[in-house]
C-alpha cells in the first residue's frame, strides 16, 4: 500500500507540473545532483521536458538508474528528438528508471528484478562483478542524494 501511495504521489506530482517545472532544485537532490553534472545533460533536458524536475527534488525516497549523455548518444538522433518532443511517452521512459525507495548497490546485488515506478519490472543481473540492469551496466553505484540514490548506467532504459 505504501509503494502504492509513492507511485501515484510521484504520477501526480509529475503531472502537477507537467506544464513548467523549471525552477532550480537543492543541490542535494537528485534533480539537483543531475543538473549539476556535466554528464547528465541531456538527462537534465528530459527530467524537464517530462516536468518531472520537481518530483525528483521531493522528498522520495527515490532510487534513479540515471542514463549519462553518452547513454542517450547510443539513441539515433531522429529518435531522441523524438522522445523529447512526445511528454507522454518521454515521462514512461524516465519513470522507468525510478525504483520507490532508496534501494543501495549492495542491495540491488541481491535482486533479479525489480519494479519501476511507471509499474513495468526491470531485470537485474551480476556478472563477473557488474551489474546490469536490463541490457544496461551500472558504471557508478551510490551517488548518495537526499531524497535517494543514483546508480549512473551507460544505456538508456526502454520500457
Amino acid at each position: 500500500m505504501k509503494k502504492m501511495l509513492l507511485m501515484t504521489t510521484l504520477l501526480l506530482t509529475g503531472a502537477a507540473v507537467a506544464g513548467g517545472g523549471s525552477s532550480m532544485p537543492a543541490s542535494n537532490t537528485i534533480a539537483g545532483i543531475v543538473s549539476n553534472d556535466p554528464n547528465f545533460s541531456t538527462l537534465l533536458a528530459a527530467v524537464k521536458a517530462a516536468g518531472l524536475v520537481e518530483t525528483l527534488s521531493s522528498p522520495g525516497p527515490f532510487t534513479v538508474f540515471a542514463p549519462t549523455n553518452a547513454a542517450f548518444a547510443k539513441i539515433p538522433q531522429a529518435d531522441l528528438n523524438a522522445l523529447l518532443n512526445d511528454p507522454a511517452k518521454l515521462k514512461a521512459v524516465l519513470l522507468y528508471h525510478v525504483v520507490a525507495g532508496k534501494v543501495t548497490a549492495s542491495q540491488v546485488m541481491g535482486m533479479s528484478s525489480g519494479t519501476t515506478v511507471n509499474g513495468a519490472d526491470i531485470n537485474v543481473s551480476t556478472s563477473g562483478g557488474m551489474v546490469m540492469i536490463n541490457d544496461a551496466t551500472v558504471t557508478k553505484a551510490d551517488v548518495m542524494a537526499s531524497n535517494g540514490v543514483i546508480h549512473v548506467i551507460d544505456t538508456v532504459l526502454m520500457p
